[in-house]
């Protein structure tokens, strides 16, 4: 499994949200310009974040973009199922019940489901909330995405 560029830009902006969220509505270009991500890209993942109910949007004036709920409901896998689909190493884990032919003699599932099972478990531990605190430890403050 490999992340796309999609959802690391994701979670860069919705961790830059999720720093300014008593900011208001912020517009894209700002969040671009703040994280060095092309506007065009950014227009491209907000669609993704909008359907999956993580991102608030306003138009006009005033316009721009803010969490749907507070940093510490979202978690690292849930922003990645929404932008990158299913996390599963392997396609016959894709579905909730695995129609592979062969999944009653591989004697390698056992391998691939404890991989997707530390995948999950170690994503959905981690919310935007979390990489919030831990870099303010490590930075003492001054934040970096």
């Amino acid at each position: 499994m490999k992340i796309s560029t999609k959802g690391r830009y994701a979670l860069r902006m919705l961790l830059e949200l999720a720093m300014r969220k008593d900011d208001g509505f912020v517009s894209l270009k700002d969040i671009a310009e703040h994280q060095s991500i092309s506007k065009k890209y950014l227009e491209q993942i907000v669609p993704l974040l909008s359907r999956g109910g993580l991102l608030k949007t306003n138009r006009g004036y005033q316009g721009g973009y803010m969490l749907a709920k507070s940093p510490d409901a979202y978690t690292v896998g849930e922003i990645l199922r929404v932008t990158e689909g299913s996390l599963a190493p392997i396609p016959c884990l894709e579905q909730d019940k695995n129609e592979c032919q062969r999944a009653g003699q591989c004697m390698s599932l056992y391998v691939w489901d404890g991989l997707y099972k530390a995948i999950t478990d170690y994503v959905d531990s981690i919310t935007l909330q979390d990489i919030i605190e831990h870099n303010a430890q490590i930075q003492g403050n001054d934040y970096c995405i």
